[in-house]
């Protein structure tokens, strides 16, 4: 784009402020949509939920010698590791969906509860999970090549009416909505980045070789719908255009390749000039103007 704009931002010094483990390696992480609470799924089939209120009142310095616990639920309910995760948009309900093809709700407002009250039970490794912006539907992302769509009032799974015919092949790494759900867009194995219609559940959108032969492992919109942010296992970070598919910009400086990696455009007003870019080892911080490598973080 050849708009023109002023310096960056520059960003803020971040230090660690608390460090829960799991057994075994994190998988996913998602924040709630109002902030509140950031939920992690892990191999060890466990999911940690932070009440990040909390975390800000352990580092007051007369809550440093208090019982102040940052994690407030754990939930075991899963047979094999923990995929992805996905909050509820407007109910204290928090999804997984994990390797042993189930996506599993809990309802993190009850103190006790620590196993699922619903399950879905999928034919396939359910690789990724996003509720629809109203909460009723969710799509999940699997090893079958066309998103599941369900209902989950009724647990329906919808699939296009023409889904033999579209020709899509690979498993599915990442499904996102966008903000109004009136698309959504997948990150496939074999490559492709496609854009789907939100109310048809058609392909109108497949950008073959988004990253060359690279498996493409995720992809999300930014915050104005107008491009889809990806990225790949050759570690570079690509955005698209919505309506055309044209590639707009290529972030440079991660370095490793051939690992598994997210992308993301952070939407708070502190950050919202920067975007993230998670590998197995290292954080990246891009300056999404000027297509620079701002900091990483080993």
């Amino acid at each position: 784009m050849n708009d023109t704009k002023g310096p960056s931002k520059n960003i803020p010094k971040h230090e660690s402020q608390h460090i829960s483990e799991h057994k075994n390696v994190s998988r996913c992480a998602r924040f709630s949509p109002d902030g509140r609470f950031l939920a992690t799924g892990s191999a060890d089939t466990s999911i940690k939920l932070v009440e990040i209120a909390k975390v800000k009142q352990m580092m007051q310095p007369e809550a440093r010698d208090g019982p102040v616990r940052p994690v407030i639920r754990t939930f075991y309910d899963h047979q094999q590791p923990i995929n992805d995760l996905d909050f509820h948009p407007q109910n204290t309900v928090l999804i997984s969906g994990s390797k042993d093809r189930t996506i599993k709700f809990f309802d993190f407002s009850k103190t006790v509860a620590k196993r699922a009250f619903r399950v879905i039970q999928d034919t396939h490794n359910v690789r990724s999970v996003s509720f629809h912006p109203s909460g009723d539907y969710l799509l999940a992302g699997t090893d079958h090549s066309i998103p599941h769509l369900y209902d989950i009032n009724t647990f329906k799974c919808y699939l296009p009416p023409n889904f033999l015919d579209m020709g899509v092949n690979g498993a599915i790494n990442q499904v996102r909505y966008s903000s109004t759900g009136g698309m959504y867009v997948t990150a496939s194995k074999d490559g492709a980045i496609r854009l789907w219609d939100g109310v048809t559940a058609s392909c109108v959108r497949s950008i073959d070789g988004a990253h060359g032969a690279a498996e493409a492992t995720s992809a999300n919109f930014t915050k104005d719908q107008r491009y889809i942010l990806s990225s790949a296992k050759d570690s570079s970070v690509k955005l698209w255009e919505v309506g055309t598919g044209r590639l707009v910009k290529q972030y440079l400086g991660a370095t490793h390749t051939q690992l598994r990696c997210q992308v993301c455009q952070a939407h708070t007003a502190c950050f919202e000039e920067f975007m993230f870019h998670v590998t197995v080892f290292t954080i990246y911080f891009f300056d999404v103007h000027f297509f620079q490598l701002s900091i990483s973080i080993a």
